[in-house]
């Protein structure tokens, strides 16, 4: 199977681009240039039938294009560009070659859209469940990428888009917001930033926690996906708690200081920013309201689980005296 279906892939890969990549398909390994003045970016993610998606259920090209998208939301999170992948696949014996030209039609066209080239990978096959796992690799300015842990109190907290109810349909098909990035380089400084994979309010939970900050959120502002109030009328739970826990938007969460929130400000809904709240010195995730300051728990996605609410745990509490 191997030497036939890397000579179909050589071919489809010849449009794409290939800037960076000085060696690609065919060799031991990639060669991978990376320009002066930049630093090399690299994430990898592996999703697995019945956990991440259900093959059979769900179009192969959908979950092709899933597994270029969240690592590419990654890159995009950590204020790179990103340039090229390796995709290694794992198929189960039954129909494998005709199983991986399915999967690489949603990796060819994730791959296009955004821009990036395919150096190489693996393929193999076993008794077992579909696997695809990538390596995203990107560059970002020396010393300028965005980390979970440059927030500081005072910073504004902002999201990219509406969040929640990804599971009817926009988990198979999410939008890396690698358009922000340019963007915001050009006019800001971004503090802190982290994509939402695994639910609003468990991701931003992480930052805070790299950072040392908590943070005050007017729930208020959050913008709610329609999705996530469809969902809502399904499962009795309120569309808030699906936007702070569902997971898998891959929208993105920054902190920036308020005097580089006004500078883009004007621009903001056309970028599909919001400020929904700030970050401040005492630890922990705090609701803003009436009843002043309000601790809420984290609620996402636990890994080594099938993926099905994605709600594992959400609250409101008096804040301690």
């Amino acid at each position: 199977m191997e030497q036939s279906f890397l000579a179909w892939l050589r071919g489809r890969v010849r449009n794409l681009p290939a800037a960076s990549v000085g060696v690609g398909i065919g060799d031991d390994a990639a060669i991978i240039d990376v320009p002066v003045g930049q630093q090399l970016v690299a994430t990898t993610d592996t999703i697995i039938d019945q956990v991440d998606f259900v093959f059979g259920q769900h179009a192969a090209v959908d979950i092709g294009f899933k597994a270029m998208a969240i690592n590419l939301s990654d890159v995009a999170a950590m204020g790179g560009v990103a340039t090229s992948a390796l995709v290694t696949l794992s198929l189960p014996s039954t129909k494998a070659t005709e199983t991986a030209a399915a999967i690489y039609e949603g990796i060819l066209e994730a791959a296009q859209k955004y821009g990036v080239a395919i150096a190489g990978g693996d393929l193999s096959v076993y008794d077992g469940p579909l696997s695809i796992s990538i390596t995203m690799l990107g560059t970002v300015p020396v010393g300028a990428a965005w980390l979970r842990s440059g927030a500081i109190e005072g910073d504004v907290l902002i999201v990219s888009g509406p969040v929640g109810g990804s599971l009817l349909g926009r988990h198979l098909r999410p939008h890396p917001r690698l358009d922000l990035v340019s963007r915001l380089r050009e006019a800001v400084t971004v503090h802190a930033a982290i994509d939402i994979s695994d639910g609003f309010s468990l991701d931003l939970d992480r930052l805070c926690a790299a950072s040392g900050v908590g943070v005050a959120i007017d729930t208020e502002r959050l913008p709610i996906h329609a999705d996530a109030v469809a969902r809502a009328e399904a499962t009795g739970r309120k569309p808030l708690e699906h936007a702070l826990g569902d997971g898998e938007d891959f929208e993105l969460i920054l902190a920036m200081s308020v005097d580089d929130w006004e500078k883009i400000q004007s621009q903001a809904e056309t970028w599909g920013l919001v400020r929904i709240g700030k970050f401040i010195g005492r630890t922990g995730l705090w609701s803003t309201g009436e009843k002043g300051l309000q601790r809420m728990l984290a609620s996402g996605f636990i890994h080594g689980q099938k993926r099905d609410s994605g709600l594992n745990a959400i609250g409101l509490g008096n804040a301690p005296h």
